[in-house]
């Protein structure tokens, strides 16, 4: 049988399973599978999870299947040095797969993007290598123009002849009509050693890559200059020619539409896509909005590229669902014994004009809770919620990414791998098409016990300016903070009083106080015992209790006396020793008061008969 032939130039790939669970690794194929892209060879030996997703397709599931019952995949060796390790199968024999997703569904045991999840030992993607891939009908891409090594492009060169370029002055000639990132990486660390830094090689590549091989004949392209946005749409294939001073090399023809429009009457999507500071950048996120603009009667008008009717009009496009949170229900306000749906509500408008808030107040009054509650029903269920825990060691790289430890399975050498935090994945999720009208919630508990200012680092910018971007500390991406991103966090005033929150802190948050000497924790105690059919006494003994503390950050919240263990033979006597005095014998540790004697049980119903 003869072998499947590798394609030339293209390095093997591995997928590392998480939990140490092995490495897979492969090579394209010269071949295409079917659905048009180059069939991919996963090589004997590497290791594949035995477990599978739910959710993994049924052609995969059918294929693991065929190749376990065939002897294809076989039970991994026990290592006696991972002894709890994830259970895996090793593979007997190459194996040909249509495409590199294919491979990589059967390594991983669920679907997954082949291009993105193989990677060379250097850790560049699969991707790279592919000179065809699947990409959208329709794309929009921004090209800046207006200062082009202190020249406007715009003005002088694209409008008036009708193209978009780039400089690519040190390229070589090239032959292909779609390089592949690989190629182009060549291309550039030949042609600009010495005359660019590592880091903006690496964005060359990326811009050439977009405008030579992404780029299609029909895709709208737009561009700045003079507070004007200008959009046109792609009429030529990518030529290569010389320019004077090399500034603009690498053309593409351009049907520009007249007259432009003002920055201020921009979208606030668009506006944020406008702050990505990169020659070329990928629009279609906000396409439709592009669109908009440019219908000749406004957002209801017809977009450029819109399909006729069957009654030979013009089809709409689906109207844009708006970014909205569920109003406050009856039913909800009772599950929480908030009897004040004003209150509720008020919160609900904090959270639409600033995004993000924070509930405080002292130890016990509900503030985790409330804050779950809240974000599961504006989100729609808990896979929208993510909770935080913040403490003092906690740092950016925990909460947004950073570089952390991985062993190799094989070698057991450390290497430090880029690894996103909480923050970052809820935001990528949220930013899915598909998911941008949907809230999703970040809650972050004890959000004062943390250095704020390392946490969040350049994402205090973004907090109070959704509609830009910054460039990221580590990865360098450009990234927004999406705008159905929510942030609930909660603060404990007996931990930190909130006056020693730093003011940019407090300028990006809205601050709700829940407190038990005022609604809606006030009474809430009571409400709940009475729902539950029990006696009140409990609810008078901490109203007392409050009463006789000084210190509001130290009030004692009605959550202590909300738990079943409460209401067993001597649970109110035992949580009121265990749990209750030893806060305030914190608080008036080196005063030489006898606690008991003034909070006890015995004392307060003294008082309170």
């Amino acid at each position: 049988m003869p072998q499947p032939e590798r394609l030339p130039g293209a390095p093997e790939f591995r997928i590392r399973l998480p939990r140490d669970g092995g490495e897979a690794r492969g090579c394209l194929l010269t071949e295409f599978g079917g659905n048009g892209t180059n069939k991919f060879l996963l090589l004997k030996g590497s290791a594949v999870a035995a477990e599978a997703s739910p959710g993994l397709g049924d052609h995969a599931r059918r294929l693991r299947a065929e190749l376990r019952a065939g002897g294809g995949l076989v039970d991994a060796p026990a290592d006696p040095g991972r002894p709890q390790g994830p259970p895996r199968w090793v593979v007997t024999g190459d194996i040909e797969c249509n495409s590199s997703s294919a491979a990589a569904a059967l390594v991983y045991g669920y679907d997954a993007s082949g291009p993105e999840s193989w990677r060379t030992d250097e850790g560049h993607p699969l991707a790279d290598y592919l000179s065809t891939a699947w990409r959208a009908p329709r794309k929009a891409w921004l090209v800046r123009g207006s200062n082009v090594s202190g020249h406007n492009l715009v003005r002088r060169l694209w409008l008036a002849e009708g193209i978009v370029s780039l400089a690519g002055s040190h390229l070589p000639p090239l032959e292909e009509s779609d390089p592949t990132k690989s190629a182009l990486r060549r291309f550039v660390e030949e042609g600009y050693e010495g005359a660019a830094s590592y880091h903006q090689k690496q964005g060359l590549v990326d811009e050439l890559h977009a405008f030579l091989t992404q780029m299609r004949v029909g895709d709208t392209v737009a561009t700045f200059d003079d507070d004007r946005l200008h959009t046109g749409r792609i009429t030529g294939e990518a030529v290569q020619t010389a320019s004077p001073g090399g500034l603009s090399n690498l053309r593409r023809a351009v049907a520009w539409r007249p007259g432009g429009h003002p920055y201020e009457e921009l979208p606030g999507e668009v506006q944020q896509k406008l702050s990505v500071q990169h020659d070329v950048v990928d629009l279609t996120g906000v396409l439709e909005a592009l669109d908009r603009l440019d219908a000749p009667d406004g957002p209801a008008g017809q977009a450029e590229g819109a399909e006729p009717s069957a009654a030979g009009g013009t089809g709409e496009r689906p109207a844009q669902r708006e970014l909205t949170l569920p109003r406050i229900t009856g039913e909800l306000a009772v599950q929480l014994l908030v009897h004040d749906r004003a209150w509720l509500e008020e919160v609900r408008e904090l959270l639409l004009d600033e995004k993000q808030l924070v509930f405080y107040g002292p130890p016990g009054t509900g503030k985790t809770y409330l804050a779950m509650r809240l974000a599961e029903h504006f989100g729609g269920g808990p896979e929208q919620v993510k909770i935080v825990q913040f403490h003092p060691s906690y740092a950016y790289e925990d909460f947004f990414e950073g570089f952390r430890p991985a062993a190799d399975p094989e070698t057991r050498e450390v290497a430090f791998r880029l690894t996103a935090g909480p923050l970052r994945e809820l935001a990528d999720l949220a930013s899915r098409e598909g998911n941008r009208h949907v809230p999703h919630f970040l809650i972050i508990d004890e959000i004062n016990r943390a250095n704020l200012a390392k946490v969040f680092g350049e994402l205090y910018f973004l907090l109070e300016y959704r509609d830009r971007s910054v460039r990221l500390t580590y990865s360098g991406d450009d990234f927004a903070l999406p705008p159905n991103l929510f942030v609930i966090g909660t603060m404990n005033t007996a931990d930190r009083s909130i006056a020693l929150v730093d003011a940019a802190m407090r300028r990006r948050f809205a601050f709700v106080e829940l407190s038990p000497r005022t609604e809606p924790t006030a009474g809430l105690l009571a409400r709940w015992l009475e729902r539950e059919g029990r006696d009140a006494e409990p609810a008078r003994l901490l109203d007392a209790l409050n009463s006789l503390i000084d210190d509001p950050d130290f009030a004692i919240g009605p959550s202590y006396l909300m738990k079943p263990g409460v209401y067993r033979d001597g649970g109110l006597e035992r949580t009121w020793r265990t749990k209750i005095l030893p806060l305030l014998e914190e608080h008036h540790y080196g005063e030489g008061l006898d606690v008991a004697a003034r909070y006890g049980l015995g004392a307060l119903r003294g008082q309170h008969p």
